[in-house]
């Protein structure tokens, strides 16, 4: 991953290798300025007259991951510099809400005396629940956060579908949008993800699949996402016309290729409520901002031979003549909040069960803060790096990225970053990962 690089005044400049930083350190010319992503600040120069080649931010927006990509433009190809994967947390957001609510139910029904309430809220034009609005708001905040760690200059972002054939042939309209050499990509994409990427018959995965029909065409099945499925050509050719609860013996994979079928398409929905916000919300940074299709980012995918995942989805998304650097691995950003006022624990019913502790800092820790923990001797004895989790005793939980090491004393801690509400870990770019509506 490219380096990013501050001047001795914050402002930014240029990203640089790992190599390039390494000596910048190691000669007193840097210090650290963040560990993750990692950040560099210069103690002998300040930003002057210098010109910066154009670095754009691609966004891949989804319902669970937001895959970003920071690419150099040059004559040729695009340039590769840093991959990003943000993982939301909107269905914790949604849990939360609906415990508040169900504690907030059990209150009232001890209040007789309080005045119904009804009819005297309004919601502004264009709201969004929280758990959907979160998805735009984590988004800014990185784009924002990128752009104080490198000179962005433009933008780019998934939102528009089949605008390539519009702007090939204007009088395109109805049907003609799905006859075009994108029919059919963003029906398919989706069937990819949710049945990721295995023949629901075999489950094969090393093979080509088609897009199947539960209910055959021949016995006036229809073409709605509920109907459709993935299988190999082997498998589609031996079911033929016949029904899906014919042809499929074993109870359980029937019950379970039905169960997926009839899964709501909430994954989807979220995004097409959020993609308006979040391209309302990048315009307001003042900067160029592409809309993409994306028809067009599997297109660009496929041409160029990408392995899918969200952040290279990202680095497909716009125009893309040629591509350079992007086996390289990508830091996953983990949405994780920043704790909670709430003093108790709730059961289903909305009581309160134990409590917590009223301060959040232990012994100079809180839990969020990236720790180095080098226990000398002991069961576990070694070095653990990794988020920490605090307890009242002053005995840490901490995150690594294998497992939770439980039980290290505070003692051997020391704080490499502190807490900001995510959690971090880098991950090769070669794992195949599916996104639900993205």
């Amino acid at each position: 991953m490219a380096v990013f690089v501050l001047d001795r005044r914050g402002k930014p400049l240029m990203p640089c290798n790992e190599k390039r930083a390494r000596l910048l350190l190691a000669r007193g010319r840097a210090r650290v300025h963040r560990v993750m992503p990692f950040v560099v600040r210069l103690v002998d120069r300040q930003i002057g007259v210098c010109s910066f080649q154009p670095l754009r931010l691609k966004l891949d927006p989804g319902s669970r991951v937001t895959g970003m990509a920071l690419v150099r433009e040059t004559d040729d190809a695009i340039a590769v510099l840093n991959l990003f994967e943000l993982v939301h947390r909107g269905r914790q957001i949604g849990e939360a809400l609906t415990a508040r609510r169900a504690c907030r139910r059990r209150r009232r029904t001890n209040l007789r005396y309080r005045t119904p309430r009804f009819l005297n809220r309004t919601r502004p034009s264009g709201w969004l629940p929280p758990s959907l609005m979160h998805r735009v708001h984590i988004t800014i905040a990185w784009v924002n956060r990128m752009r104080r760690w490198a000179p962005v200059t433009a933008l780019s972002s998934e939102q528009v579908r089949f605008d390539m054939q519009a702007l090939a042939n204007p009088e395109i309209s109805g049907v003609m949008y799905q006859q075009g050499t994108l029919a059919g990509y963003e029906v398919r994409e989706y069937l990819l993800g949710k049945w990721s990427r295995t023949c629901i018959y075999c489950d094969a995965t090393d093979r080509p699949l088609q897009v199947e029909h539960l209910t055959a065409r021949a016995r006036n099945g229809s073409n709605r996402i509920g109907n459709l499925g993935l299988a190999c050509g082997e498998c589609n050719q031996d079911k033929g016309a016949l029904d899906v609860r014919e042809y499929v013996k074993d109870p359980k994979r029937l019950a379970r290729i039905l169960a997926t079928a009839s899964r709501p398409l909430n994954d989807a929905a979220a995004v097409n409520a959020t993609r308006r916000a979040l391209s309302s919300a990048l315009r307001t940074t003042g900067l160029p901002l592409e809309l993409a299709s994306g028809g067009q980012t599997k297109f660009n995918r496929v041409t160029h031979n990408i392995p899918k995942t969200h952040a290279l989805d990202a680095v497909c998304v716009g125009e893309v003549a040629a591509l350079r650097g992007w086996q390289r691995p990508s830091l996953t950003i983990r949405a994780t909040g920043r704790g909670s006022y709430q003093r108790t624990r709730l059961t289903r019913h909305g009581f309160p069960r134990g409590y917590l502790m009223r301060q959040k800092q232990v012994q100079g820790f809180q839990t969020g803060d990236h720790v180095r923990a080098d226990v000398p001797h002991g069961k576990k004895a070694g070095v653990h790096t990794g988020r920490v989790a605090v307890r009242a005793t002053g005995s840490f939980n901490i995150q690594t990225a294998m497992t939770v090491v439980q039980g290290i004393s505070h003692r051997y801690c020391k704080l490499v970053q502190r807490g900001d509400g995510y959690a971090y870990s880098l991950q090769p770019n070669d794992s195949f990962r599916q996104d639900g509506g993205g």
